[in-house]
């Protein structure tokens, strides 16, 4: 198990990398909310799926304050896979099975089964599992309470534009969170990864 966890510590050491550069550039959301969109892959498509290489990466400074180079960037992720990934990861937990996860522009949902004694602990491990996948801007939440897992998969034949999907994502990850989160991420963000500010921007859509 410990092994396991390794490894997902060098997938998010990996991809939280790339996440300062992603930031800025992907704040708004994005023409596909489900995890069905499929995307191109991160950077090296043509790297095939040899997955003994090496990943490296060298980037210059080009032009003024390197404004060239930033147009011509166009980060994107599979977000299908990366949903994929958690379940897979989030189903070697301890006393957890039947893992749901939906991965938005800039949120996690996942629905899981456990018979654990110790919800918070195993929602901790949970959620961490999701963190050490995705970009660090994204917001993390978790449940244990399977009666959701419909609301959540519900959202597969929806999008982004989508009428009131914000408000409507946001009504669910409300229900989520009555159920355990596991522990602050952070001394500035709470369970779900969230500061300040992303709290009160979740409230006032919810207004």
């Amino acid at each position: 198990m410990q092994k396991g966890f390794a490894i997902l510590g060098i997938c998010g050491f990996v991809l939280a990398g790339c996440a300062g550069n992603m930031a800025g550039e992907n704040e708004g959301r994005s023409n596909q909310l489900h995890v069905n969109n499929h995307e191109p892959e991160l950077y090296n498509s043509e790297a095939g799926n040899d997955d003994k290489r090496f990943g490296y990466v060298r980037h210059k400074r080009a032009g003024v304050f390197g404004a060239e180079q930033r147009e011509q960037r166009n980060y994107t992720i599979n977000r299908e896979q990366v949903a994929d990934m958690i379940s897979k990861l989030s189903a070697q937990v301890p006393n957890v099975d039947d893992v749901s996860t939906l991965v938005t522009d800039e949120e996690v949902l996942v629905i899981y089964h456990t018979d654990s004694d110790n919800r918070d602990e195993t929602a901790d491990q949970v959620k961490k599992t999701a963190i050490s996948v995705v970009p660090r801007w994204f917001h993390v939440y978790v449940s244990d309470n399977t009666q959701l897992r419909q609301n959540v998969e519900n959202f597969s034949t929806l999008s982004t534009q989508s009428r009131d999907i914000d408000t409507l994502v946001d009504d669910v990850i409300d229900e989520m969170r009555k159920s355990p989160q596991g522990r602050y991420t952070s001394e500035d963000e709470n369970e779900n990864g969230e500061s300040e500010g992303d709290i009160m921007e979740r409230m006032n859509t919810q207004q």
